[in-house]
């Protein structure tokens, strides 16, 4: 929940707490079209950063401190950047201090610092509010302290600071796109040599997020147990085909010939990988060459696979997946994000969005007993210092 002073600039709402002047960067969250748990796996992905952001605001101190607050949780937190390497708190700050602990790694020099935090990109909802968070903070880190990175060396940087700090071994898309989103489409990226295209959407079209308003406790868990199950899949399929890295190496034909090596559970988490990698190539040709039709069935035969070989679904995710379906104007809808709850993502026409919004939210409701949140959204562009008027 934000607190009652939210929508003050966040320049002032910074000077009223620090009593100095800030600098301010945003980073957006983001939608994964397609190509879900592929990431982390070496393979592609398609998403596209949101218009929903993480906002911070920073000034250097004089001393070797970092004072963060957080605007939604109206909390302060301090560290002292002089007192030893930063250890993980087991709370929100591991994403904000994950990021400092990263660059102190590297060997750079932080200044002290106080940073206001406000977030815009929903908390729970699958789409990225901790690499929006990272992102954000590790631009305003870098500025104050002089330290120059690349877009590439952040966004690795901070998938590192959820990995090691927060304790999840998510792959590189989420810290990507909230640093190279484009306004004009999704990004085509091959997560092993983060090669990317831009793949242009629809212009008449826009990105419907219908949040379940469920997350299952195994959500966490769930997520770091499917990337153990894939390294355990790699490890047994190199007794046959050495030359494999990850699943992103894999051929169908492969599989099926490697099928009695593998358990049947793991032989359903790589079918999923393997044909899911499969799937984003023929949304981005799809798109490509304006063969819209053929992007409702390749959705949908991901959101399946999801459910039946990857079985992260779960039966709200489902519900608002066959819900959308029903609705004319659809183009195309699955889960998006981990799974065990969150968001579906729908593409729908842009003159039909309130009738598609108001058809999920009756019937969702009907089905479940629960309000959904529909976020509204486009393509947007990545991460950036923006004006103290902002």
């Amino acid at each position: 929940m934000l607190n009652p002073g939210s929508e003050i600039p966040i320049a002032e709402a910074f000077r009223r707490r620090f009593q100095a002047q800030p600098l301010i960067f945003r980073a957006p969250g983001r939608a994964n079209l397609i190509g879900e748990h592929t990431d982390y796996n070496g393979g592609f992905v398609l998403p596209a950063a949101i218009d929903f952001y993480c906002w911070v605001a920073i000034s250097p101190r004089d001393d070797h401190k970092l004072a963060i607050y957080s605007e939604n949780l109206d909390v302060l937190s301090v560290t002292d950047l002089a007192s030893g390497p930063l250890e993980p708190t087991h709370s929100w700050t591991d994403y904000p201090f994950g990021v400092a602990a990263e660059l102190q790694r590297l060997g750079h020099t932080l200044r002290g610092a106080n940073l206001y935090i406000r977030g815009r990109v929903p908390i729970g909802a699958g789409l990225s509010s901790s690499a929006a968070l990272e992102v954000s903070t590790g631009l305003a880190l870098l500025q104050t302290s002089g330290i120059t990175l690349d877009r590439v060396q952040l966004a690795l940087l901070c998938q590192r600071a959820e990995n090691n700090f927060a304790g999840a071994r998510c792959g590189i898309m989420d810290q990507f796109i909230s640093c190279f989103g484009r306004s004009n489409g999704a990004l085509f990226l091959d997560c092993r040599s983060l090669q990317f295209e831009v793949v242009s959407l629809p212009k008449n079209w826009s990105i419907v997020l219908c949040n379940t308003n469920v997350k299952h406790a195994i959500a966490e868990s769930g997520y770091n147990a499917r990337r153990a199950e894939c390294e355990q899949a790699v490890a047994l399929l190199r007794e046959s085909l050495p030359n494999v890295r990850a699943l992103r190496d894999v051929t169908l034909p492969q599989l099926e010939q490697c099928r009695a090596k593998l358990p049947d559970v793991l032989y359903r988490r790589c079918r999923h990988i393997v044909t899911e990698n499969l799937r984003v190539q023929e949304t981005v040709q799809a798109l490509a060459s304006g063969n819209l039709p053929a992007l409702k069935p390749i959705l949908l035969a991901s959101h399946q696979s999801l459910r039946d070989d990857y079985e992260v679904s779960c039966r709200e995710l489902d519900i608002m997946v066959d819900l959308a379906l029903a609705h004319p104007a659809l183009h195309g809808a699955r889960m998006t994000g981990g799974g065990f709850g969150g968001c579906t993502v729908n593409l729908v026409a842009r003159e039909d969005v309130k009738s598609f919004q108001s058809h999920i939210e009756s019937k969702y409701a009907q089905e479940t007993g629960l309000a959904p949140d529909i976020y509204i959204t486009s393509a947007s562009h990545g991460a950036a210092q923006v004006a103290q008027v902002e």
